[in-house]
C-alpha cells in the first residue's frame, strides 16, 4: 500500500507492505544464528547501519547538509507532550551547534546505535560489550544477573541483558537528560528507559528494535526499528575517530587552539 506522510508541509508518498513489514526490508524469519561456546546466539562482529536516522529519526526531505531519508519510527509519530513538542521545535531551530553530540558529549543510547559509524560486538558469559568507532565510546551490557545501579546517571545509560530465544533483550535506564535522539532535536529526559531487541535475521543482518519510554516527555511508549549490516570486508576494523567540536566554547572556536604546521 502507499502511505502519505506530511514532512515540512509537503506530502511524501512512502511504499509500505500491507503485512506491516518494516521498511528496512528485513523480514522476521526462522533463521538460527551461530552459537557461542556457551550456547547463546552469536552477535559478534563489526556492524553498521545504512540509514539517515542520525540526521532525523522521522522521514525527512533533503536540505543543506542533510540527505533525504525514510524514518525508523514506527507509525512515523513521536508522541510528544505539548510542552515537550515545543522544546523539540526550539532544539531544531537552534541548529546543528546546539546538538550535544556536536559538542563532543556522549551521543547516548539509542542514538549511537544508528550513527553512521561501525561498531564491534564482543560477547562473554558475563557481559556483552559494544565498542564504537565514534568517539571510542563503549557500552557494557551485563548478562550475569547483576542489578541496575540506583540513582547513578550514565551518559550511555545502565544496561542489563538477557536472552529470549534468538533475541538479545536489553533494558537500559539511569540516563542523563542532555542527549538528543538525532540532529533534528528529538530529545528525552532523565526518566528515559529503553527496551532494545537484537535479533539476527540472516548471516549479515541484525534487526534492531528499541522501545522508548519517558513519561516526562512522551504520552506513551513508542518504537524504532532499523537494520544493522555486518561488515564483511576482509580488512574490516574500527578506525581512529576523534571528536572535534566546531561549536563556540568559552567564546572561542576549538580550531583556533590547534597549532598550525
Amino acid at each position: 500500500m502507499t502511505k502519505r506522510i506530511k514532512v515540512a508541509g509537503t506530502v511524501v508518498l512512502v511504499m509500505a507492505i500491507a503485512s506491516g513489514v518494516a521498511l528496512t526490508g528485513q523480514q522476521a524469519s526462522s533463521y538460527r544464528a551461530p552459537r557461542t561456546s556457551d550456547g547463546k546466539p552469536d552477535l559478534q562482529g563489526i556492524w553498521q547501519v545504512l540509514d539517515t536516522a542520525d540526521y532525523n529519526i522521522q522521514t525527512h526531505q533533503a536540505r543543506p547538509g542533510v540527505p533525504a531519508g525514510l524514518g525508523i519510527v514506527e507509525g512515523e509519530e513521536i508522541p510528544y507532550q505539548p510542552s515537550a513538542l515545543a522544546q523539540k521545535q526550539k532544539n531544531f531551530e537552534a541548529g546543528a551547534t546546539a546538538d550535544p553530540a556536536a559538542k563532543c558529549f556522549f551521543p547516548g543510547v539509542p542514538r549511537i546505535m544508528y550513527m553512521p559509524y561501525p561498531f564491534r560486538i564482543v560477547q562473554t558469559s558475563d557481559f556483552v560489550e559494544l565498542l564504537f568507532e565514534f568517539g571510542h565510546h563503549t557500552r557494557i551490557i551485563y548478562t550475569n544477573g547483576a542489578p541496575h545501579h540506583e540513582n547513578i546517571p550514565f551518559w550511555m545509560g545502565d544496561a542489563r541483558g538477557r536472552w529470549d530465544g534468538e533475541t538479545f533483550v536489553v533494558e537500559t535506564k539511569n540516563f542523563y537528560d542532555e542527549n538528543w535522539f538525532d540532529k533534528a532535536g528529538n530529545f528525552h529526559s532523565e526518566a528515559l528507559e529503553l527496551i532494545e531487541r537484537f535479533t539476527r535475521t540472516g548471516p549479515d543482518h541484525i534487526r534492531y528494535e528499541v522501545t522508548v519510554t519517558d513519561p516526562k516527555v512522551f504520552t506513551r511508549p513508542w518504537k524504532m526499528t532499523t537494520t544493522l549490516y555486518r561488515r564483511v570486508e576482509p580488512n574490516a576494523r574500527l578506525l581512529e575517530y576523534e571528536c572535534f567540536a566546531l561549536s563556540v566554547y568559552e567564546g572561542k572556536r576549538f580550531d583556533k587552539h590547534i597549532k598550525k604546521p
